[in-house]
């Protein structure tokens, strides 16, 4: 068994109705206005207004920026910035998927030590602790409110570049299933994904351990037993909990155990083409499942059970099913199958295949991988 260590600071609260606990969470902060960070459509559904009745019931005040967008940018995380200083807020709110997390984390920062979001890129770069969030993710995929991580696109080097630090924590998450029984099917659908990505990279992950397997078997078989019936039906609470606790329980996994080739190469897809990121790790993952396959075949039957519409018996069960059953899956979900249909062009491999042999993801996947496999796979998966 390798060494390893874990820790889990954080406090989370789950259940339907659980936004109400935003007022008393702030109080615990010590807290008196909220910086609410969240997208456009969350704004124009009136979503955000329900966080900021929640504060004010109870005399909190609270200003916002709703201009997130999908793979937020540096220039959103610099606007997000200044309107936080300018609006005299003491902790924010991050009220969203992925990316609002992803931005509240950045401006965490940089409204604490200045400077821009590249200078703090890689681990170790954040100096201390930041202004104090409580994320409410509003998506069943991310698992932002539990990781250590911020990403963030530059479009001057078509990047994602990646901010590693604990001190980017979250003091509180609210899971509340209410808040995701309104999400588009597309959006359900890809957020999923990515929940089993995370997931499923972290189990087979060379930097595994008892306490990642723990997080990772768990949110398998939770994401896995509800998936279908959460993009079927958004209504269904109890499956719309179920999502969300994976999707929290995957994102403590990886944050452990890190991921794998599928994300390395995801970023690349997102950063040069925009493609969603959920999008991106649903039509790569069958391709580096297979490719995967000499090296973690001995964990490929659980995942097939776990995923699987019919589990089977380990004695019916052949390693290549795994990769097979994943493509139904995304079928069944209306998922693209390549990423041609998703508009990537295959002329920005090469320049692709370079950024994801960047990522620290690559180093931990089980199959050792060379920028030939990286192309070989963006060629398949095309």
């Amino acid at each position: 068994m390798n060494e390893f260590a874990f820790s889990i600071p954080q406090n989370i609260k789950v259940g339907a109705g659980s936004l109400s606990k935003l007022p008393e969470l702030a109080k615990e902060l010590g807290k008196k206005k909220a910086y609410i960070i969240s997208g456009p459509h969350l704004y124009k559904i009136g979503m955000v207004a329900k966080c900021q009745e929640a504060l004010g019931s109870a005399g909190i005040e609270s200003d916002c920026f709703t201009e997130t967008e999908a793979n937020p940018s540096t220039e959103t995380v610099e606007k997000a910035k200044e309107g936080f200083q300018a609006c005299g807020a003491d902790f924010i709110v991050a009220f969203g998927g992925g990316s609002p997390l992803d931005v509240a984390k950045a401006v965490a920062v940089l409204a604490t030590y200045g400077g821009n979001i590249a200078d703090y890129e890689g681990a170790g770069k954040v100096k201390g602790p930041v202004v104090p969030m409580i994320a409410i993710p509003t998506t069943a995929g991310t698992g932002s409110e539990v990781t250590a991580f911020s990403v963030i696109t530059d479009h001057s080097r078509n990047y994602k570049l990646t901010v590693v630090s604990n001190y980017l924590l979250p003091a509180y998450a609210i899971l509340d299933p209410q808040l995701i029984s309104t999400v588009p099917k597309k959006t359900a659908a890809a957020c999923g994904i990515d929940a089993l990505v995370h997931a499923l990279e972290a189990y087979i992950s060379l930097a595994a351990s008892p306490f990642s397997d723990l997080f990772a078997e768990k949110a398998l078989k939770l994401i896995g037993g509800n998936i279908r019936k959460y993009v079927a039906d958004r209504t269904d609470l109890e499956a719309c909990e179920a999502m969300m606790v994976g999707s929290l329980f995957a994102g403590i996994a990886f944050s452990h155990a890190r991921l794998g080739d599928v994300h390395a190469m995801s970023h690349p897809v997102s950063a040069y083409f925009d493609v969603p990121h959920g999008v991106a790790n649903a039509i790569l993952l069958p391709t580096v499942v297979d490719f995967n396959m000499s090296e973690a075949a001995d964990k490929y039957c659980f995942l097939y059970n776990a995923i699987a519409a019919s589990p089977i018996a380990e004695k019916e069960f052949t390693p290549d099913m795994l990769g097979s059953e994943i493509r139904i899956l995304n079928h069944e979900l209306d998922i693209p199958a390549s990423l041609s249909e998703v508009g990537v062009k295959s002329d920005c491999f090469d320049v692709m295949a370079d950024d994801a042999m960047k990522s620290g993801n690559i180093f931990v996947n089980p199959r050792k991988t060379t920028k030939n496999d990286i192309l070989d796979l963006y060629n398949q998966a095309f």
